[in-house]
């Protein structure tokens, strides 16, 4: 027997609530306003200040596996809760203790605790909006994904101008550009003219600590209204539970198909490319156009909302033009910008250039759910799902890695452009070989 939308639940209510679960995970995002601030505050190296980054997202994909497993069996309300109760205490201990024990305490509690909370409440909204938009999947995936793009827009437009934001932000800006010029000309630095205050430190572990009880809080409500569709709920045509059930493959058996790795590296080269630019965006604004750090993270806050709007519009388009040919599109618009964005002069076209590339970013993972459940069914979708995310996790150390080896040798960022620009002229030709596997009839009786 099929159920309504009406009377199963309202899938929009439900999708709106993962909506701002997804925002308040995705302030992860906005790591690169505090970047020079942390460098200029502790006289770390850019790779230092970058790590937590790195390993946040790195554990975002090791939670995702996690959550999705755990998501298949007892469905998304729990898992979702405590990966966001977990992301949030994650933020808030790295503001308790950072200024006292240094960088080995943020790397542990922004970047191992918080970003395995954040997976786990990552993937079980993606993995549950699939099932409730059956007959539109990309616009589905595409709208609850856009929630996590839109968190670092939202959370720089509130940090950005705060007067403890800005008391670190302007003097650590000086600091950075000291130490970029004296590696230039080969000249010296003395960075003890230059450290931060005190006050100015703790005004941003301040953040720090306010971020995660707000996180904890609002994430854990949202959580509570998700749930997955009844069985036999039917939509539009499209019956969520029938074709998860003749169609899925099982984790064991997506696995030993070479789609799964094809959809992986497709995932992981995108995520490479993009994080390159995020894991440092206001550092790299303020060296590419010239202006000053205020400015750019002002400027950063507002172009952020294209990661949340690639995510809707690549999703949706997906829906026509198809999956393979929609990563294809969002490979060769980042070729030419990587080759470009280095060579521009001014404000104004950096902000484009950076807009461009988030859009395509964020499309990646607006397009990816749907294109797991089309090649492996929905089913179990929450596990295969988070095996592809480690893609992420992977691609999120690398990315910040190359940045900041290459901003730390040089003193500019600049020298890694043309290196992800080759990566992206390989990673755009993949999608063509990646094929739909046969389906699996007797997926139904299977387990994981």
């Amino acid at each position: 027997m099929n159920s309504t939308p009406a009377s199963s639940g309202n899938r929009w209510g439900i999708a709106l609530a993962g909506v701002i679960v997804m925002i308040c995970l995705g302030s992860v995002y906005s790591w690169s306003i505090f970047t020079n601030s942390l460098i200029a505050g502790f006289n770390w190296s850019t790779q230092t200040a970058t790590i937590p980054f790195e390993l946040a997202v790195f554990f975002i994909g090791i939670g995702a596996v996690f959550g999705g497993r755990w998501q298949d069996r007892v469905g998304p309300r729990t898992v979702t809760i405590v990966g966001a109760v977990i992301w949030g205490v994650g933020v808030l201990l790295a503001g308790l203790g950072t200024q006292s024990l240094g960088s080995w305490w943020l790397d542990i509690t922004y970047g191992i605790i918080g970003g395995f909370g954040n997976g786990m409440a990552y993937v079980t909204p993606v993995a549950m909006v699939t099932k409730w938009f059956p007959e539109r999947r990309g616009l589905g995936s595409g709208m609850v994904v856009m929630g996590f793009g839109l968190g670092a827009f939202i959370y720089n437009q509130i940090v950005t101008r705060l007067a403890i934001y800005g008391a670190a932000a302007k003097p650590a800006l000086k600091f950075v550009t000291s130490r970029a010029d004296a590696i230039k000309t080969g000249g010296t630095f003395d960075p003890s003219s230059y450290l931060l205050s005190a006050d100015a430190v703790h005004g941003v572990m301040t953040i720090f600590i306010v971020s995660g009880i707000v996180f904890l809080i609002i994430g854990g409500l949202c959580a509570m209204l998700l749930k997955n569709p009844p069985e036999g709920y039917s939509v539009g045509g499209a019956t969520a539970a029938a074709t998860a059930h003749t169609s899925s493959y099982t984790p064991g058996e997506a696995l030993r198909t070479p789609q799964l790795y094809g959809l992986w590296l497709l995932l992981f080269l995108n995520v490479t490319a993009g994080i390159f630019v995020i894991s440092n965006a206001v550092p790299m604004i303020s060296q590419f156009s010239g202006a000053g750090a205020a400015t750019a993270a002002l400027w950063y806050g507002f172009i952020a909302i294209f990661n949340g709007l690639g995510r809707f519009f690549w999703g949706s388009i997906s829906d026509r033009i198809g999956r393979a040919m929609a990563y294809t599109a969002m490979y060769v618009v980042q070729i030419v910008i990587f080759l470009i964005v280095g060579h521009l002069a001014g404000l104004a076209g950096v902000l484009i250039c950076f807009a461009i590339i988030l859009l395509c970013y964020g499309g990646g993972f607006g397009v990816m759910p749907s294109f797991n459940a089309d090649m492996f069914g929905t089913k179990y979708m929450g596990q295969i799902y988070g095996y592809i995310l480690t893609a992420w996790g992977v691609g999120g150390v690398v990315g910040p890695f190359v940045a900041g080896f290459v901003q730390d040798r040089t003193g500019s960022y600049a020298g890694g452009l043309v290196w992800i620009a080759g990566m992206l002229v390989i990673a755009a030709v993949i999608p063509f070989f990646i094929k739909k596997p046969a389906a699996q009839p007797t997926a139904v009786s299977a387990t994981p």
